[in-house]
């Protein structure tokens, strides 16, 4: 009826198997509920107590929380992670979640050939066995696929944790943190390791607060306000009316209609306007910030009664007063008309990359009401980038979105802007143009809905917050449920990965990282620089003059 042996077998093949395997072939519970993903193991206390003391760690920590086991299934061993223990008049009772299988080695006991899923599955009764670090070695053990290595597998000292690269960034990934747990260290590390397997990678990070310009300054282009010189008509039409437009309602309405007819003819005005056969108002042709508000003038002078001029003066005064203030300068400037779109792309895109195959795009200076569709802009012209250049070589790129939870807010906190829309396109839709989104928050539950389930791996280290865990727990496979509910007791610069980056669901220990390679995001020391004191005179002096020229 089955092949599974009995305890009498058991107890007959554990000496033939002592040299290899004398501790891992002992039984610490059996089988004794099965579903289609998991099932019940009843644990002999005594078994797993005498597992306490041994030298191994993941033998020694048998049986707990987290841990694996193994069960025999024929030739094989079905690998199995406790989700969770409940103590009963019988013994202690796990409840397991199926993780895959591999094969065993008929003389010794041990697993080889290690591959997620199942094909069979055990019955009741089965022994369960506990896994040792010689089974983790197996399970965790790279195959050629291209993988980067960022840290160690818990609770093991020299089982290092791979990340199949590919399988990564083609379905998207996450990695999501409460502040202060290392989220920005733990980014910076894993985008090192992709730029050193691939220095002529093509990654544009958006970086809101300017901490990885520091990490990246010698393998990586930065750009902030001082050097990013993005063309304004590189914008499209819902762009412009986010910068433009200053009503709603009704008004907004005939403010757009304006717009659009004025800036048409504007973009038509432009030598290679002129060349287009069709062209529209999203067209990323150059134009004249003078030419529009002259067309809207004109517009202007047609109107019958002065009560019509209004929405008029409203466009052409906000245009005006964008052209002047020198906060807008790295967008706005009068030297950005010309044609500069082929080496805007080639600088931001890393096309070529020139051993520096990630672009730190610093948005702290921008001004707050535009940061929105700055990014906006990025994000689309690395869409469509992939969507118009189908014909060509493929150059997948991989855009990093710091603090997601900004510009992909959830329904609750959404305002309808441009930003949202098209990053939760690329989530969407990206890995069919080779577009691979990453995404890094300490907010999960502020994201938009299902943005988060179309990353197909997710890197979550602690998470303080309710929401933020259930949130979390509702996106990730059911076989990484176990691991899920260790998410709150990690320490800093510890993860739980699991999804198509990772063979299985796993706990990381991150590696460290060189002081030159860190982002500027430690938190400050009080209670060294509370007693610094000495030069506050020039400190104050020196912020100000920046404070009131908007500089650095």
């Amino acid at each position: 009826m089955t092949e599974m042996p009995g305890d009498g077998a058991f107890a007959n093949a554990t000496p033939a198997a002592a040299p290899a395997a004398p501790i891992g072939m002992r039984e610490i519970g059996a089988l004794i509920d099965i579903a289609g993903s998991g099932g019940q193991v009843l644990l002999d206390r005594a078994a797993v107590d005498s597992y306490a003391g041994d030298a191994d760690p993941v033998l020694a920590g048998a049986g707990s929380v987290g841990a694996q086991l193994k069960i025999r299934v024929g030739a094989t061993w079905m690998i199995a992670n406790i989700r969770s223990l409940r103590l009963t008049e019988a013994g202690v009772l796990a409840q397991i979640d199926f993780l895959g299988e591999g094969d065993e080695e008929r003389l010794t006991g041990k697993l080889y050939n290690f591959r997620r899923g199942v094909t069979r599955y055990p019955t009741p009764g089965a022994d369960a066995f506990p896994v040792s670090t010689g089974d983790l070695k197996q399970i965790y053990a790279a195959d050629d696929r291209a993988c980067v290595e960022i840290g160690n597998v818990y609770p093991t000292k020299d089982i290092r944790a791979a990340l199949y690269i590919d399988a990564m960034l083609g379905k998207h990934f996450a990695l999501l943190g409460s502040t202060g747990t290392g989220k920005s260290t733990s980014a910076a590390l894993i985008l090192h390791r992709i730029c050193e397997l691939a220095p002529q990678g093509h990654i544009v990070m958006i970086d809101p607060h300017g901490e990885y310009s520091a990490a990246f300054d010698s393998t990586g282009a930065i750009f902030d306000v001082s050097n990013l010189q993005m063309p304004y008509w590189l914008m499209n039409f819902e762009e412009h009316c986010e910068v433009f437009l200053t009503t709603t309602g009704n008004e907004a309405q005939i403010d757009r209609d304006i717009l659009a007819k004025c800036l048409l003819m504007a973009r038509g005005k432009s030598r290679l306007g002129q060349e287009m056969a069709k062209l529209t108002v999203d067209a990323p042709i150059p134009y004249l910030l003078s030419d529009l508000t002259n067309l809207i003038q004109l517009e202007m002078g047609k109107m019958d009664r002065a009560g019509d001029t209004a929405p008029y003066l409203r466009l052409k005064t906000k245009i005006d007063e964008i052209k002047a203030d020198p906060r807008y300068g790295f967008m706005f400037s009068g030297m950005l008309v010309a044609d500069t779109m082929s080496d805007f792309i080639g600088r931001i895109f890393r096309l070529p990359g020139d051993g520096k195959p990630i672009s730190i795009i610093d948005v702290s200076g921008v001004p707050n009401e535009i940061t929105s569709v700055v990014v906006a802009v990025l994000s689309r012209m690395v869409f469509d980038f992939a969507i118009w250049s189908r014909n060509e070589p493929q150059r997948p790129i991989l855009l990093i979105c710091e603090e997601a939870h900004r510009y992909i807010p959830n329904e609750r906190n959404a305002d309808g802007s441009s930003v949202g829309k098209i990053l939760s396109r690329i989530a969407k839709e990206g890995r069919k143009y080779g577009v691979s989104l990453g995404l890094i928050t300490q907010r999960p539950s502020d994201l938009a809905e299902g943005v988060l389930s179309q990353c197909g791996t997710i890197i979550s280290m602690r998470l303080n917050n309710d929401r933020d865990q259930a949130f979390v727990r509702a996106a990730m496979p059911e076989g990484a449920r176990g691991f899920l509910d260790s998410i709150p007791a990690l320490r800093n610069r510890e993860c739980i990965i699991c999804g198509e980056g990772v063979a299985i669901p796993i706990r990381v220990a991150f590696d460290g990282l060189e002081e030159a390679k860190r982002p500027a995001s430690a938190d400050p020391v009080f209670s060294d620089l509370w007693r610094e004191t000495g030069g506050e005179d020039q400190i104050i002096d020196r912020t100000i003059r920046r404070w009131r020229t908007q500089g650095r």
